[in-house]
């Protein structure tokens, strides 16, 4: 089995909301998100590639057009931007386009890391 992943990045605030109170993450803040792309495959194309790394350039332009510098309660109206539901949400995005991803993980910080692997 292969696997590749790309990091991406992108600043964005948001509030969680349901958070007791007094809690940090309960105020409007924001953060510098990386979210790595995961793909998987048995085999390797003809040129010996799980897939082109530049392939992936739909992601970043999507990143770059709606969630960077953006509120992400705006964005994501239906759950609470946490980086578990933002890494959901980029996975179901994108899977109908890379049907080779196998997983995406969002870190809010260099030390906290949430991923999405949806069950086989």
């Amino acid at each position: 089995m292969f696997t590749i992943s790309k990091e991406f990045s992108f600043d964005a605030s948001h509030i969680l909301q349901g958070m007791p109170k007094g809690h940090k993450c309960g105020r409007l803040h924001g953060h510098t998100y990386t979210v790595i792309v995961e793909l998987k495959s048995e085999g390797l194309s003809q040129e010996g590639f799980v897939q082109d790394y530049n392939d992936l350039d739909p992601i970043k332009q999507f990143i770059d057009l709606y969630l960077d510098h953006q509120h992400l309660n705006d964005v994501m109206r239906k759950v609470n931007p946490t980086a578990e539901n933002i890494a959901m949400y980029l996975y179901t995005i994108f899977r109908a386009d890379f049907p080779l991803l196998h997983a995406i993980s969002v870190k809010e910080t260099p030390k906290t890391i949430a991923r999405y692997e949806p069950k086989s």
